[in-house]
């Protein structure tokens, strides 16, 4: 009986024989060699069943997005508060090693995401289903993968939907920072000093009452001034930035080796955006497009690494040691323009709020509360106590550690370390497990094992190292 037999993948048509092992791997390499070339035959089999279904031409999307307008939503998706908080990581990388650094986490994060891409065109086809989210893709391809991950294909969906609930919910606590520290550095100029939290419980209302807006249209002009306003605000800090006169003397080339995984961290969390990749896939009018060399991704990609690149060196360069958790608190506090830039980035970031915890809200009511509420006369009393319910935690964890720098560090290597690293790599291994063989099939899957460990080291250091500076900051 074999041990490398996938029964989850084999349709009832394909007259391949299903057999089923509790065995494991074996310890003789020749066995395994034949087990798997005996396998890739039932696959190939298989495979000729499928190959006719296309998932691109299944999917119905009632207002399909240009390859453009995918762009300018991946671009939106990426340029969040992490960009504000690259000076800061570069202080902690020295300039040289954080323009390597930037350049190949981007990189990694980029193969990362065609890998689940490809997994998913690969799933769609075996399932015959248009599309799929990343925890459905996760737990399919632990169920494709060989028998002793199989048992784990729900894990593997809960954990994708645990790390992007946590990181969404950082996400939100990341705003409620700045929110309190860039109005608390406007008003400080003109009236008595007082407590950033004092500034986070002004907004702890109106936070809640956006968030208890169920139909995310009607935020969408409110949205759209958002994104024009923050542009308008990137380039504003780029002038003042330039204006501050970049300079290499007393900048150091590398940082402190103990401070590389808040760096880490935080390029993670600037660069990856894993939560809406397959989204914006799936919703496209051409999603061949999207993966190409010179497709969406690698585009988008590209344009957020040298962005992030640039705010991350230029801004280190100008104030050095003095640079603060995010930009905007450097700009010269007696500027009206400077002002004007702090206030309305915060407003801006306040109604994207809504949008950000929507996603843990989705995650948190769709995938457990809701479907036990569903006959429940209360449900949506009880969606509006979970709304309140995410935002109060969120701002108690703000108030408690208002640290702006060490947050995005912090869910940047716990959850993007796992969601945007490790768990691809493992989703690609298990997906193409039949359908590698030889030298191809132990290559990649000793480069996936590489990817999954390098994610688990970086979510070990950076947890650990952003834990032990807040701890620090407690104390």
């Amino acid at each position: 009986m074999s041990h490398h037999t996938n029964p989850a993948f084999l349709p009832d048509d394909s007259g391949v024989k299903r057999t089923t092992t509790t065995n494991g791997f074996s310890d003789d390499k020749n066995h395994f060699s034949n087990s798997h070339q005996i396998e890739m035959k039932n696959f190939n089999k298989a495979k000729e069943a499928l190959n006719d279904y296309d998932p691109f031409l299944h999917r119905q999307v009632d207002h399909p997005t240009t390859n453009s307008e995918t762009l300018l939503h991946f671009l939106k998706g990426c340029l969040g508060t992490g960009i504000l908080a690259m000076p800061k990581a570069f202080y902690h990388s020295g300039y040289l090693v954080g323009i390597i650094a930037t350049v190949l986490i981007g990189g990694i994060c980029t193969y990362c995401i065609h890998m689940l891409i490809r997994a998913e065109y690969e799933l769609c086809k075996r399932r015959k289903v248009p599309s799929l989210t990343y925890h459905e893709v996760a737990e399919i391809a632990f169920l494709e993968g060989p028998p002793k991950v199989q048992k784990y294909s729900i894990y593997a969906k809960h954990a994708v939907n645990i790390f992007l609930l946590i990181y969404q919910l950082g996400i939100c606590c990341v705003y409620v920072v700045f929110i309190g520290t860039n109005v608390k550095s406007v008003c400080d100029t003109y009236f008595p000093e007082m407590s950033v939290s004092i500034y986070m419980l002004m907004f702890l209302l109106p936070l809640i009452l956006i968030n208890w807006v169920r139909n995310l249209k009607r935020l969408a002009p409110f949205c759209t001034a958002a994104n024009v306003i923050t542009l308008i605000g990137y380039a504003i800090i780029f002038y003042y930035i330039i204006r501050n006169k970049p300079s290499f003397d007393n900048r150091s080339p590398t940082g402190q080796y103990d401070h590389f995984p808040l760096f880490f961290g935080t390029v993670l969390f600037s660069l990856e955006a894993i939560g809406v990749i397959m989204p914006l896939e799936n919703e496209m009018k051409s999603p061949k497009n999207f993966a190409r060399p010179f497709g969406v991704l690698n585009i988008g990609m590209g344009l957020v690494v040298s962005i992030y690149l640039i705010m991350g060196l230029l801004g280190y360069l100008s104030y050095g040691a003095d640079v603060e958790p995010a930009i905007t608190l450097n700009l010269p506090p007696d500027d009206i323009l400077a002002q004007v830039v702090k206030v309305s980035l915060a407003l801006s970031i306040y109604v994207t709020h809504a949008l950000q915890c929507y996603v843990a809200v989705d995650i948190t009511w769709r995938e457990y509360i809701g479907p036990k509420l569903e006959k429940s006369s209360r449900a949506m009393l009880w969606e509006y106590v979970l709304r309140t319910a995410l935002v109060v935690i969120t701002f108690l964890m703000a108030v408690a550690v208002p640290k702006l720098d060490l947050f995005i560090s912090l869910f940047g290597a716990f959850c993007l370390s796992a969601a945007g690293l490790a768990i691809p790599a493992a989703v690609d291994s298990f997906t193409f497990w039949y359908s590698r063989e030889g030298t191809v099939f132990y290559l990649t899957l000793t480069k996936n094992i590489l990817l999954v460990l390098f994610g688990i080291a970086g979510l070990i250091a950076g947890t650990y190292t952003s834990l032990k500076e807040i701890i620090e900051q407690l104390l």
